[in-house]
């Protein structure tokens, strides 16, 4: 209860004394820090980390790990993801990808069934669905890098969460009631269920978390942890091997960069999808007038729609992991013309119609995503996963930590869409040690080489257009951050060949939208943009009301 009331507190402590008279929504502002999170208590974590002297990385790594605790949804040991980091010394960004690999023994038909169609259960809720790990490996391996914190350090709260436990949401035990069968750690040592206000202790998974604070990732890759992980395996068909963890590496990459009206975009690159798509749909859109169509305005979404049907048709093709496919130059500006010159203003060009294109000569629902800016400005985009709301729903007996399935995330059947409806081509198909192609896009967006604005979101296919909204709504219409995480989204993916809208949207415009032809249907919210905006020193914090969440800031 302790830390709760001093969330409350926080929350009070932050709010502005009077709201802009322009805006209905208003971000948290501070001035030496701010944390963005799905989570409170994560959030919280955070800006304990900072105020003990942590930059912003050590605050990253550290709500990275409680999240594993408080948020099994979507926070994880046991899966993986991507992370910007923003040096303010260096200027640079770089990646950290940890997003998970296939198994040594994986083979491209392993979730064909006899008649040669895709096994959705085998793919999705089998010990077969599970990558190996990559987030305690990626978490690491920033820390050590760039960040100024021991592991010890920056996984002791994670550690006290798991071991003297959180009191439970009534959020959280809903779902627990509602996953289909609940995990054990999720049920009392009696077999019910956890209640609202009842405390979530979690014995076993306090013990991982110390083997990793003493003995560091071989504890997890090579130790103790691996043999639980190997001994789950063996014991349910699973393929991931002792070789399989020894060998498994978070890689640093080069970001996607491009630029929109003046400011520098920075976000993930291959095996995600994410930031080729933003910055080549950014550029089919930077010669249109967007501030002047207005924004959601039946004109200015029928130019984006336009866009985003023509970024998904390539994803399908030309996308995977660049240690095993070529990439063409999907983010070149004059590819972008050539396909921005096909569109018809007055006409939705049906999903049919547009094939993937032919760029220039060859030169990844329930995720979670938090934004971290320190007083140095330095910044974090995290986006980390299990891929489905707690994954395979498997777990690792006597480890207390949640399985991926993000296997199914590979093209299990070249032209067979996956559980969030992307169809996936051959560059996707699974093999052996390959990472499979994600959505998910943890971006920073600098202006005259500082960071400015720091995005990403979860939602399976419509990360990508949720983070492309965010930005468009902060450069393009001028909103402040809460408002542009706020805002009505929408979502095409190429296929199916329809146009996602959030309730709200304005009748009148769904009318016109559909005048041009193109099929409208309403449906639940997308994503949940955890973002920090940076102007003049002052850090304006933003959590999304669809998933709740917390910013704070001091």
């Amino acid at each position: 209860m302790k830390n709760i009331a001093l969330i409350i507190l926080f929350i009070l402590i932050s709010l502005p004394a009077i709201a802009s008279p322009q805006e209905i929504f208003y971000p948290i502002e501070a001035q030496n820090g701010m944390v963005v999170t799905s989570e409170p208590i994560a959030t919280q974590i955070g800006i304990n980390i900072l105020k003990l002297g942590g930059n912003a990385i050590d605050a990253a790594v550290a709500v990275g790990f409680a999240m594993a605790v408080t948020y099994p949804r979507a926070g994880n040991i046991g899966g993986g993801g991507f992370m910007l980091i923003h040096s303010a010394k260096t200027g640079q960004v770089v990646t950290i990808d940890y997003r998970e690999t296939a198994p040594a023994l994986a083979h491209r038909d392993m979730f064909l069934n006899k008649a040669g169609e895709v096994d959705n259960q085998l793919s999705r809720f089998s010990h077969l669905a599970a990558g190996v790990p990559g987030t305690v490996a990626g978490l690491a391996l920033a820390l050590e890098k760039y960040g100024s914190l021991s592991l010890a350090e920056v996984l002791a709260p994670a550690i006290q969460l798991a071991e003297q436990g959180f009191v439970v949401t009534p959020k959280l035990s809903r779902e627990f009631k509602n996953l289909s069968p609940t995990p054990t750690i999720f049920l009392k040592p009696d077999g019910n269920f956890y209640e609202a206000g009842d405390i979530l202790i979690q014995t076993y998974l306090a013990k991982t978390l110390k083997l990793i604070a003493k003995q560091g990732i071989k504890a997890f890759y090579q130790g103790e942890i691996a043999e639980l992980i190997v001994k789950e395996m063996q014991a349910h068909g699973g393929l991931i091997s002792k070789t399989d963890l020894a060998h498994y590496k978070a890689v640093i990459r080069k970001p996607v960069h491009g630029t929109y009206r003046g400011y520098d975009i920075y976000s993930m690159s291959p095996p995600s999808s994410g930031g080729v798509h933003i910055v080549q749909m950014l550029n089919m859109l930077e010669n249109d007038d967007i501030a002047t169509s207005g924004h959601n305005s039946a004109t200015t979404i029928h130019i984006m729609t336009e866009a985003m049907k023509r970024a998904y048709a390539d994803r399908s093709k030309y996308l995977g992991d660049p240690d095993f496919v070529t990439i063409p130059d999907l983010t070149s500006k004059n590819y972008a013309a050539q396909l921005r010159a096909k569109f018809n203003l007055s006409q939705a060009t049906t999903s049919e119609d547009i094939l993937p294109g032919t760029p220039p000569t060859y030169e990844s629902d329930e995720t979670t995503h938090y934004s971290v800016v320190d007083k140095a400005g330095n910044a974090v985009s995290n986006t980390y996963t299990l891929n489905f709301s707690y994954g395979s729903r498997k777990v690792v007996q006597g480890a207390g930590f949640l399985l991926n399935n993000e296997m199914d995330d590979f093209s299990a059947k070249p032209g067979v869409p996956n559980a969030y409806g992307l169809i996936g081509g051959t560059a996707n198909a699974i093999e052996p040690n390959k990472r499979m192609l994600s959505s998910m896009s943890p971006t920073i967006v600098l202006k005259d080489g500082k960071a400015f604005l720091v995005t990403g979101s979860p939602g399976g296919s419509r990360i990508i257009t949720t983070t492309l909204q965010v930005i468009m709504n902060v450069i393009d219409h001028q909103m402040n951050l809460q408002t542009a995480v706020n805002a009505v989204r929408i979502h095409h993916q190429w296929l199916p060949d329809e146009l996602r809208v959030e309730k709200g949207l304005n009748l009148d415009t769904m009318q016109l939208l559909k005048a041009r032809g193109h099929r409208i249907v309403i449906k639940n919210p997308m994503g949940a943009a955890s973002s920090i905006l940076v102007d003049k020193n002052i850090f304006y914090g933003a959590a999304d009301p669809r998933r709740g969440g917390l910013a704070l800031g001091f």
